[in-house]
């Protein structure tokens, strides 16, 4: 008895081990992967062109697909969304950036880009694999759910986009592009001297 209930300990260790390395391992790998963007979004579209395929030559599985897209379109909002909600918070101004606004701000994303790039290749893969299981294969008229979904995309961006006009956001760091070009102008037209950082006088 004895000897049954020592090799227990045993047995499993090695396995939570090379669980743990295993996890290691895909950690460091994708972390190699952050500072590549480009190659990562298209590693993700040949593995959404497979999943097409696959359900294409299956002719089935939409109920997958029209879960797949609800998810998509989820992560999508987060993406453009702020990480503060403005309608919540009264200091809006300090963590929006806007095109009027004399001071660069950073649009700080409620889910950051390496997480949404994960969180959709993730999707697509768990969806190829659950296209290999009849179970869910539901009968169903795609039509329908396309529409539906179609729908859902409009409502939803409308409502996402009168948001952004509301408060006076944009989802993507460029004002820092701006504010160069319009400091270029500026200089551009501005007399010699009058530039306090350009005086040559001191």
């Amino acid at each position: 008895m004895e000897g049954t209930g020592g090799g227990g300990p045993s047995a499993v260790s090695p396995v939570i081990q090379w669980k743990t390395d295993a996890s290691r391992r895909f950690q460091y790998y994708l972390d190699k992967t952050t500072p590549h963007p480009v190659y990562r979004w298209v590693g993700t579209l040949v593995v959404a062109a497979i999943y097409v395929l696959r359900v294409y030559y299956v002719q089935g599985f939409y109920v997958v697909s029209y879960g797949l897209g609800i998810y998509l379109l989820n992560l999508l909002i987060g993406f453009l969304s702020p990480l503060v909600d403005p309608e919540l918070e009264t200091s809006n101004e300090a963590l929006l950036p806007t095109k009027g606004s004399d001071e660069f701000k950073p649009f700080i994303r409620r889910l950051p880009e390496f997480k949404f790039w994960y969180s959709i290749t993730k999707a697509f893969c768990v969806a190829f694999v659950l296209t290999f299981f009849s179970a869910f294969d539901v009968p169903v008229f795609w039509p329908i759910l396309l529409c539906y979904w179609i729908v859902l995309f409009v409502l939803t961006m409308k409502r996402q986009i009168v948001h952004m006009i509301k408060y006076k956001y944009i989802p993507f760091s460029i004002g820092k592009q701006n504010m160069v070009v319009k400091n270029l102008l500026r200089v551009a037209v501005a007399p010699i001297g009058t530039e306090p950082w350009l005086n040559i006088d001191g």
